[in-house]
């Protein structure tokens, strides 16, 4: 009788399968982590870099990035892969900014942000529409995507930038939340543009968190075979994930040229695989089912000061894609271990 009860605690822990390690199931930890390692190293190599004008460049650097990625992450969570999305910002900023200052120029900065975010919508919606009709993988229509949107522009928009955008994007661009002088002198200031950031997150975060589809996108990205038989409609998960994406991007777009008060229709064309890589360190996984906003936000935190330490402290900018690149293969053997346990 000793003997069975002593025994049965062994048996049940034999039997119990063992919790990943905290750092596994939660990635996020990993990539925050890894901030503080940068920070560490900077502030013992160029402690300047913490001034607030410092900082408020590395938001305002941001800002463009972490609405794009909040964007991928909710294609990437789907199970799906978007690299369009910096051409439809590009189509979108040029062309919008382009037909206001010809036709509109005294139109109000919310008319302008919508119709950017219904340009990008439409298009996103496309490419929702597309990756269901045709069965093929989301990078592959995308791809193909990408290359005619910009065929598009190259030859009914045009190419040459113009610096003189309209007066109401103009304002939004040069107001800000707080401004002052450095030690230097010098005026620095936090743009009330930066202010997209928290407010695009939360409306992610309710979106994925707190509604249906947001369970059917992390349904769907585990298995759409079995999402489908849960009663969730592909085709409208579809449309949602990439028009989402799609909208944001133009939001991003119309914020891009306010706060640069130039429109480039090629000044974002290569960022896509940043803004990929900074989701992924935030815990998304490639293959769906996961990723969280607050992962996300870190992702693009992390990207972002490399890219801005590096130049601060004088090394090359060739190693910011050696550096990134380390960690995301660090942060795939994090995933690795935790689909194992």
């Amino acid at each position: 009788m000793t003997t069975m009860t002593s025994a049965s605690p062994a048996i049940q822990d034999s039997t119990t399968p063992k919790r990943p390690p905290y750092l596994i199931r939660h990635p996020e930890f990993f990539t925050l982590g890894l901030i503080v390692i940068l920070f560490a190293v900077v502030a013992v190599i160029n402690p300047m870099f913490f001034q607030p004008g410092s900082l408020f460049d590395v938001l305002r650097a941001a800002t463009r990035s972490a609405i794009f990625a909040l964007g991928i992450l909710v294609v990437l969570a789907s199970g799906g892969l978007d690299v369009s999305f910096t051409a439809i910002a590009a189509l979108v900023m040029y062309g919008l900014t382009k037909i206001v200052l010809l036709y509109f120029p005294e139109a109000p900065f919310v008319l302008i942000l919508l119709a950017g975010a219904m340009g990008g919508l439409a298009l996103g919606l496309l490419n929702g529409w597309l990756v269901k009709t045709l069965a093929a993988p989301s990078l592959v229509v995308t791809i193909g995507t990408q290359f005619l949107i910009r065929g598009f522009l190259l030859a009914f928009i045009g190419t040459e930038f113009f610096m003189n955008i309209p007066p109401s994007m103009l304002a939004v661009g040069q107001a800000n939340i707080v401004s002052f002088q450095n030690n230097q002198g010098l005026q620095t200031a936090l743009p009330y543009t930066t202010l997209a950031i928290p407010i695009l997150a939360l409306l992610t975060w309710w979106l994925l968190n707190k509604t249906m589809m947001g369970r059917a996108v992390y349904a769907m990205g585990g298995s759409p075979a079995i999402a489908e038989r849960l009663g969730y409609n592909l085709t409208r998960v579809y449309l949602f994930v990439f028009g989402y994406a799609g909208l944001l991007a133009g939001i991003a777009g119309i914020i891009h040229v306010s706060s640069t008060r130039i429109a480039n229709p090629f000044d974002i064309v290569g960022t896509e695989l940043d803004v990929i890589a900074a989701v992924i360190l935030g815990g998304a996984r490639i293959t769906g089912g996961s990723g969280t906003v607050t992962g996300t936000l870190l992702g693009v935190l992390l990207v972002t000061l490399i890219n801005s330490v590096l130049i601060t402290l004088g090394i090359p900018t060739t190693w910011q894609k050696v550096i990134v690149g380390a960690f995301i293969l660090v942060a795939g053997l994090l995933f690795s271990l935790r689909s194992r346990q």
